[in-house]
């Protein structure tokens, strides 16, 4: 009788499904980091023809190819992966903690002033108005909103996480760590070099800032994320609790050590150059241990990747974080950077990182959670094969020709060669990652379209009960 009562008083203690999550708000931002996506990769093909010779754009100043660069990297980091972490941390917080946010009417202004901050970032950008840092160039008016935006942020998310009673899902300790290391990244990187520090300092603070905006704020993010669904997907709990908290442990020591691996050889300190260079290469090791307990939760499913699209998306990307991880081991060091150095070795580094690892991970949550939030099946399900195919098999060409062609640059220039040889054997390389790249824009194109058609249909259909796999059947 008493746990009649126990179980009666919880259920009316807690608020139901629909009543913790904001349904229409996830999907709003799932809109607008689809957006940013094609803004941000409409910038990048611009930028790949003009190395081709073949700018599209007249030969005016705010439409020059370095400042669609700048928007291509700010879109897809603060308006592609920023906004789609937001629509999923609103979705997961709630289920973990059995609590809604702190404000839905925060939720919604927060929404609006994001978007705001991302728009107002590209036109400041497109007028010239960057500041002389690498992912830093937000200009200095929209700073002071971002910082605060970042704040409310961390309130709206942090306040039912700090709430939850008893041990808190590991999922939940990457997400608090990441709203307050991302508000204290941000502002480590955008006020520090442009107002307290000069010279080598601001180098050394600018690497931190460059490195830790992937390590402190989009990985916590992601591994929390992954940490959420691989197991709902699986129907079983996470292989190793302890290798989780080695991995969340180990990041939060060993990432914010190693942001100078971008400036080596250059004039900061060399102890500080191989500080970097040790907790890079001891971090990847810990990134091993995550990978290691990603793969013990897969064993013995029969192949789920195989049937299960969202999983598919999941452990691709887990395979490029090796493959990511594995090359930061190896061009950390000195002798191997002197090669790679300032060649398209790095930009393909880049790209396999967050693209073939975060933004697949993403695109898999969406492939599981839209047909969820619109309560119909997908309105035809190979198109989600074609968009799964074309982005990780695009991104597969992409970064490795581009890893390759950074590896004769680098030959080349050390061979003395004149610099316009080395431009001349890249040429290759760029037509191959602008074919590449037209394969991935198609494939989000799809994805938009696809997603709209959906939608359309739900509209026009009775709620359906979606399977559980999200999208069960190759």
């Amino acid at each position: 009788m008493q746990a009649a009562t126990d179980v009666m008083t919880a259920e009316h203690s807690f608020p139901r499904q629909e009543q913790l999550v904001e349904e229409r708000l996830v999907l709003w931002y799932f809109v607008a980091a689809l957006t940013f996506m094609t803004v941000s990769m409409l910038a990048g093909i611009l930028m790949g023809l003009q190395l081709l010779r073949h700018n599209p754009l007249p030969p005016i100043e705010v439409l020059s190819p370095g400042r669609w660069r700048m928007i291509h990297t700010n879109a897809i980091a603060y308006g592609f992966l920023a906004n789609a972490f937001l629509g999923i941390m609103h979705w997961v917080v709630p289920r973990l903690t059995l609590r809604p946010v702190f404000s839905r009417p925060l939720s919604y202004l927060i929404f609006f002033a994001w978007q705001f901050v991302v728009l107002a970032t590209a036109v400041g950008l497109m007028f010239g108005q960057a500041q002389g840092l690498e992912w830093g160039e937000t200009p200095v008016w929209i700073d002071p909103v971002a910082q605060l935006g970042l704040l409310l942020v961390a309130i709206n998310f942090g306040t039912p996480i700090l709430q939850t009673r008893g041990p808190m899902y590991v999922t939940l300790w990457y997400y608090l760590a990441a709203l307050v290391w991302t508000f204290l990244t941000y502002a480590m990187g955008n006020f520090v070099p442009e107002y307290f520090v000069c010279g080598s300092s601001a180098g050394a603070v600018g690497g931190l800032f460059i490195h830790d905006l992937v390590g402190l704020f989009v990985t916590p993010l992601g591994w929390g994320m992954m940490y959420y669904f691989v197991p709902i997907l699986l129907k079983r709990p996470i292989w190793s609790h302890g290798l989780s908290l080695v991995g969340f442990w180990g990041l939060a020591f060993f990432y914010p050590l190693q942001g100078i691996h971008h400036f080596l050889y250059t004039p900061i300190p060399m102890f500080l150059q191989y500080g970097a260079v040790l907790s890079t290469i001891a971090l990847e090791l810990v990134v091993v241990t995550v990978i290691i307990n990603f793969i013990g939760t897969l064993y013995g499913t029969g192949g789920a990747c195989l049937t299960n699209l969202p999983l598919r998306y999941f452990y691709t990307g887990i395979l490029f974080y090796f493959l990511t991880c594995l090359q930061c081991a190896l061009q950390v060091t000195m002798t191997f950077q002197a090669l790679i150095h300032f060649t398209d070795w790095v930009v393909g580094h880049a790209h396999m990182v967050m693209f073939g690892v975060f933004s697949l991970w993403q695109l898999g949550v969406m492939t599981y959670l839209i047909p969820r939030i619109l309560k119909t099946e997908w309105y035809n399900p190979a198109w989600c094969e074609w968009h799964y195919w074309a982005s990780a098999g695009g991104l597969l060409v992409m970064a490795g020709d581009l890893i390759l062609g950074g590896l004769f640059q680098g030959w080349s220039w050390a061979a003395l060669h004149p610099w316009e040889t080395s431009i001349h054997l890249s040429i290759p390389f760029w037509s191959v990652r602008i074919v590449a790249g037209l394969v991935m824009f198609a494939a989000q194109l799809l994805f938009i379209v696809h997603f709209y058609l959906t939608w359309r249909k739900s509209l026009q259909t009775a709620p359906a009960v979606v399977p559980a796999a999200g999208l069960a059947t190759a």
